[in-house]
């Protein structure tokens, strides 16, 4: 079964997406606050050591819970279980076998995009669409040739890189992610 931003999707699987990054960490707590029960959080935290990030993670789990948030570890399986997450995020050949979870796998390309479906993968991140602070020297798919890849995933899609309310509307996507997007800004 083929999969598209509008239509015939899993209705458990949230349409937005927040994914943390040392540049939104201060803002996290007012970000996670802000978004729509039902909403998915993708903790990544790769700058921290492994206690201080497993520190952090259980900090932010009480807004996660009160928000009636997804919470998806990029991790392994193994690690998302032990820590309590819905589910897991990372490049399709980690994407495990744990039924339990929802594994989301990260793909950029077409070969990505194979080796998601062929893993079983229930969701990928697509990216980047729109240019991106977070990989500013890597060329962005554009609409056109990311709803030419989005095509090839036999799963929902997740569109990510520059997304913001409005560049989703743009897309005509109504699943996507964000880092700077959706952590709010501070006020000046």
């Amino acid at each position: 079964m083929r999969y598209n931003g509008g239509m015939g999707m899993r209705q458990s699987l949230s349409d937005l997406w927040l994914l943390s990054d040392p540049r939104n960490d201060e803002l996290l707590p007012r970000a996670l606050r802000a978004l729509p029960r039902g909403s998915a959080f993708i903790f990544r935290h790769y700058h921290l050591d492994p206690r201080s990030r497993r520190a952090r993670w259980d900090e932010l789990m009480p807004l996660v819970r009160e928000g009636g948030l997804l919470a998806l570890l990029s991790g392994s399986d193994d690690q998302a279980r032990e820590w309590g997450a819905v589910g897991s995020y990372g490049p399709p050949e980690a994407v495990g076998e744990a039924p339990e979870l929802l594994r989301v796998a990260t793909v950029h390309d077409a070969n990505e995009i194979a080796h998601a479906n062929a893993s079983g993968a229930d969701a990928v991140m697509l990216s980047p669409v729109f240019a991106t602070r977070t990989h500013p020297n890597i060329t962005p798919l554009g609409p056109e040739r990311f709803h030419a890849l989005a095509a090839l995933a036999e799963m929902p899609v997740i569109a990510l890189g520059g997304m913001t309310f409005e560049r989703a509307r743009e897309l005509g996507w109504g699943r996507w992610a964000a880092i700077d997007g959706l952590a709010l800004k501070q006020d000046s």
